[in-house]
């Protein structure tokens, strides 16, 4: 069979209907995503500014709004965060400094227990953790 020398392969339009699908299916698949819940503990901790990091180790918990307690993305009752602040303590050779991520509802009552919970089971220094401040820093 001999085929002829100016033949074309293509010799129709360029349609446009399976692009403009594929692209609708793919705005869609965004839209649905983003509906998706994001894991995690909805907190608001204070905000502050030029505040140092810790220097040692460092182990930490999460209180939010309602009073409940967070360790390891868990919700762990007081007696339940009493063993695993003590685990935390020996597994360091130093003591490990104990970073509280609490929102800005709680009560300094709350920080203090907390606090006061993590001195007896060896763990010495507690600092709260707080946001980046959005104020300019003040000029001396």
């Amino acid at each position: 069979m001999k085929f002829p020398r100016d033949a074309k392969i293509l010799r129709s339009h360029f349609d446009m209907a399976p692009f403009a699908a594929v692209f609708f299916l793919l705005l869609i698949f965004l839209l649905l995503s983003t509906l998706i819940p994001t894991p995690g503990i909805p907190l608001e901790p204070p905000t502050g500014d030029q505040l140092p990091g810790p220097d040692q180790p460092t182990v930490a918990m999460a209180v939010d709004a309602r009073g409940n307690l967070y360790y390891d993305h868990d919700l762990v009752s007081e007696k339940k965060l009493a063993t695993k602040l003590r685990v935390a303590a020996k597994a360091f050779r130093t003591p490990p400094t104990l970073i509280i991520h609490a929102d800005k509802e709680v009560s300094y009552n709350t920080l203090a227990h907390l606090t006061l919970l993590a001195r007896d089971r060896g763990i010495t220094n507690c600092w709260l953790a707080v946001l980046p401040g959005t104020e300019p820093a003040a000029k001396p």
